[in-house]
Formats: structure tokens, C-alpha cells, sequence
């Protein structure tokens, strides 16, 4: 067993104020940021570093397994899932791991935020299909890729275009999106419509920085996603 020390950020509702809080853990450094989190909110009594009381720690989770998203937070400040960062990689030789919640959603809670706002640029988007979806011509692999995008938030975390709220771009995670409805669209009516407002919601505000590929937890293709994206919508090809 080893002793870990977790600084978390913490804000008790949307509207109060941040503060910061130790808790050491004791346990395997092959354990999960996740599972470390659970077994500290199933003390019966949990209490901070200090032995002071202390509420349990809000945050998110579901499949744990790299599968849903939903764990997403700020690990030593890098947009990661909980589920799948090591403690003893995390802690280094400080044995001390810093969380906080993803800084570009609003806060509900500690480490939970609200991405809400990833679903309403879909929805703005207007990416659905109509009639019979066809044979891509690039082959149903990108497709696959297209379909597994967890839509955790950490590509829009580490993207230097992306603020919440701010018009005329939506980010990777919903470009990736895009490209599922866009490549599977030939023909159909709404396919213009999806192109013209792929164009204005991403292609139009991306730096090519190239950040999400470089931070998505899961590896995803994104710039071949991006381009067959930009193909499709930007150039009809």
C-alpha cells in the first residue's frame, strides 16, 4: 500500500465559490483516479487531510471502462478520464495528484460539469438522417471511428478555439459527429443544409492546432476524420 495525496478543486453549486481540499489515500498505484475517488466517497465518515469532516466529492461516472465519457476532469491540469489514468503514473514522485473539474463547461458541482452544450451544437447542427443511408465511398472504417467518439469534452478542454457560448464554432466533438450523418447523407435533402452549417459551426473557427488529436482519450482519427469532414461539406467531394 502506498499514501497518495488528491488536491481537489471543489464548488459546493454553480454559484459558490471555489476552494481547494486534500484527502490522502492509501492504496495500489495501479489503482484508477476512478477508483480511488469511489473508495473515498464509501467511507462512512469521510474526512480531509486534516481530520476535518468532509462532504463527499461530486463527480461523474458510468461504464468505467473508457467507454461513456463521463468522468472526464483536469488531472494535473490535462483534460483525462478517471477511469483510465493510473494513480501511480499520475502521482509521480510527489505521490500528490491534482483534480478539477473540465474549465470550459459550467460547474454543477466539485468535479461535475454541465455539457450540455455539446448536445445543443448537434442539435444546431442539424445531423440526422433522411431516407436510406448508402455505401460510403472512403468505406464504413472512419464511419466506425465517427460512431465511437464518447463525446467527453476533453478535445473542446484542450482546443485554444473553443469558449462556451461563443458563436460560429463547436469544436472537434462535433465535427467527429458530422461526419457519421454527412458521409452517409448522399442525396438526401437535409445534406446541404448540414453542410452549410458544418461550415459555420466548425470549419470556419478551426486553427488546425490540432489539439484534439493529440488529447482524445480514446485515439481517435480525428484529423482523418476533419478532412473527409471538410471533403464532404466544404468541397461536395
Amino acid at each position: 500500500m502506498e499514501a497518495f495525496i488528491f488536491r481537489i478543486r471543489r464548488q459546493e453549486g454553480p454559484e459558490a465559490a471555489p476552494f481547494w481540499q486534500e484527502f490522502a489515500y492509501r492504496g495500489d498505484g495501479s489503482a484508477t483516479v476512478a477508483s480511488a475517488l469511489d473508495e473515498l466517497n464509501s467511507l462512512d465518515s469521510p474526512r480531509d487531510a486534516e481530520g476535518r469532516p468532509a462532504a463527499p466529492i461530486a463527480w461523474e461516472c458510468g461504464c468505467w471502462q473508457r467507454r461513456c465519457g463521463a468522468c472526464a476532469m483536469l488531472v494535473n491540469g490535462l483534460p483525462r478520464l478517471a477511469c483510465s489514468v493510473f494513480i501511480g503514473e499520475a502521482a509521480g514522485r510527489r505521490r500528490a495528484i491534482k483534480l478539477e473539474p473540465l474549465s470550459k463547461f459550467p460547474v454543477a458541482r466539485d468535479l461535475a460539469v454541465d455539457r450540455s452544450a455539446i448536445f445543443e451544437s448537434l442539435k444546431g447542427m442539424g445531423l440526422w438522417l433522411e431516407g436510406d443511408a448508402y455505401q460510403p465511398r472512403w468505406g464504413r472504417g472512419l464511419l466506425y471511428h465517427s460512431a465511437r467518439c464518447l463525446l467527453c469534452g476533453c478535445c473542446l478542454e484542450a482546443c485554444p478555439n473553443f469558449r462556451l457560448g461563443a458563436a460560429g464554432f463547436a469544436g472537434a466533438a462535433a465535427a467527429v459527429a458530422a461526419n457519421l450523418f454527412l458521409e452517409q447523407c448522399d442525396g438526401a435533402e437535409n445534406r446541404a443544409t448540414m453542410a452549410k452549417r458544418y461550415q459555420s459551426a466548425f470549419y470556419g473557427g478551426c486553427g488546425k492546432s490540432m489539439s484534439c488529436l493529440r488529447i482524445c482519450p480514446i485515439g481517435l482519427p480525428i484529423d482523418d476524420l476533419l478532412a473527409r469532414s471538410n471533403a464532404i461539406a466544404v468541397w461536395g467531394s
